[in-house]
């Protein structure tokens, strides 16, 4: 009897745990899918690894959408920049080999180069600090000769640095032409082989392999297509890779193949000393001793790594094409990685909400990427009502110097994001009692008003926004349009 009790005790606990997974992956699933909708994405995968192993696979979609092929677990992704973390590991191999040294000037190791690139850093050709010249029109994504690689190649080596080493970031395919040099010359392989046989073969990519570097003309079995808006259109897009540039961009990978990659990396199959995977993952310090990259959460960069620098949950994130994503928790023993085949996808936008499924404080709803004394300020709100926001705030000594008038409309927006539009309101008045001569605050506020159907009110707010700057054009339509409904 008591054995039996336990038996059904026991089969209930598992009902129930297999029950939460369940419905933890159909979340992600429902999230998964409310973004590629928002974002018109064709054709997604998702791989989740927390604690070393893979814990949810997803295929979304469709992968090549003139023939309606579905996305599966062989579909490969054209992973873009991506390639650049590959490149940061093979230096780091380097250095553990004793062959190369971060800190070391660029002439130790390349000898043909322009004297005043002599005192550029190993590492600040990583980080993208140099100030050496793009040989890549970033802007036109072509190189910056029509004549060819060759070239634009003689072109770069008689333009003038764009910056001091060290001085700022700027993203710069040369760099990794010249590390990929540097790669061919300290390991005695072309680096197309050295990441191979050190990386790929190791973490058995397969697939990978066979898609080989350079995002080549040609026919990849299973490859996605490669897609991006123009002019409201789904069109067809596609990029080759000269092979000097290969290591800057141009793998192909499947979702579940870069999860056994952060696997080795993460288990050391790719180093022999556990303190590399730190230095693989800490920020480039420019000449002011500050992080830098390529925007608020993407804030430094380090060797071949995007990184997020912050206090919680600090995380590695590699990025390509505007398209897909590996970002790697350390502290978190998480790791997710999405591939998607529409450039725009962006998908660094929203894998911290994914890793809210498995930490419920990095969720936005509960604060997560709020200062400190915004995210007590919403402890406060969301008891007492939002309602009661500048009525708490007033009471706050030094008010204003608590409040960046930045951060307060960024939580607005997330709040309506959130479906919580008249919170969002509350917000915004907020921020106009704090700062009553900026227009852009009741720019906010006009349009919350707006979205609520409070035309005169919406009317008010953009009517201030014009006395305070009579050329804002934004204003001067939203009141065009807000008067002809009235």
């Amino acid at each position: 009897m008591t054995l039996n009790l336990r038996s059904a005790c026991i089969i209930i606990v598992f009902s129930i745990f297999n029950t939460f997974i369940f419905a933890q992956q159909d979340s992600i699933d429902v999230f998964v899918k409310e973004q590629m909708t928002k974002r018109r994405v064709p054709g997604l995968q998702l791989v989740i690894i927390k604690d070393g192993v893979i814990v949810k696979k997803g295929n979304y979609g469709i992968a090549n959408v003139q023939d309606s092929v579905p996305v599966n677990d062989e579909t490969l992704f054209t992973i873009n920049s991506i390639t650049k973390a590959f490149t940061g590991i093979s230096i780091m191999q380097l250095v553990e080999a004793g062959k190369l040294d971060l800190s070391s000037p660029v002439s130790k190791y390349l000898y043909d180069l322009p004297e005043r690139w002599n005192n550029v850093t190993v590492l600040q050709l990583l980080s993208h600090t140099s100030g050496i010249p793009d040989i890549i029109d970033e802007d036109e994504a072509v190189l910056i000769s029509p004549y060819g690689e060759e070239a634009s190649w003689k072109q770069v080596l008689e333009l003038p640095n764009v910056f001091a080493p060290g001085e700022k970031f700027s993203y710069n395919q040369t760099n990794y032409l010249l590390l990929g040099r540097i790669i061919d010359s300290l390991s005695g392989m072309s680096f197309n082989e050295f990441i191979t046989k050190e990386q790929l073969v190791k973490a058995n990519m397969i697939n990978t392999i066979r898609a080989g570097f350079g995002a080549t003309k040609e026919v990849i079995t299973h490859a996605a297509g490669q897609y991006q808006y123009s002019k409201g259109k789904l069109c067809n897009t596609f990029f080759s890779f000269p092979r000097s540039l290969q290591t800057a961009a141009g793998m192909s990978s499947t979702a579940t193949e870069m999860a056994q990659w952060v696997i080795a990396l993460q288990n050391n199959q790719f180093f022999k000393n556990e303190k590399t995977l730190s230095i693989l993952f800490t920020p480039a310090k420019l000449n002011n001793g500050k992080t830098a990259g390529f925007s608020n959460l993407l804030n430094g960069y380090a060797v071949g790594w995007p990184v997020i620098v912050r206090k919680d949950h600090p995380a590695a994130a590699a990025v390509g094409g505007g398209r897909s994503a590996v970002f790697i928790y350390p502290k978190d023993n998480l790791s997710i990685i999405v591939l998607a085949n529409l450039m725009g996808a962006s998908p660094d936008s929203f894998i911290d909400e994914i890793a809210g499924f498995y930490i419920p404080d990095m969720k936005e709803s509960n604060g997560f990427g709020l200062s400190t004394s915004i995210k007590s300020l919403k402890l406060q709100l969301d008891k007492k009502g939002y309602q009661n926001a500048i009525k708490i705030v007033a009471k706050m000594k030094n008010s204003q110097s608590n409040f960046s008038e930045n951060e307060l409309n960024g939580w607005g927006y997330k709040l309506i994001k959130q479906g919580r539009i008249k919170d969002a309101l509350e917000i915004f008045k907020l921020n106009v009692y704090l700062y009553p001569k900026s227009e852009n605050v009741y720019d906010s506020l006009g349009e919350t008003y707006a979205e609520l159907e409070q035309i005169d009110l919406a009317i008010k707010n953009y009517e201030q926004v014009l006395q305070l700057n009579p050329n804002n054009n934004n204003a001067t339509n939203q009141l065009q349009k807000l008067k002809a409904i009235k």
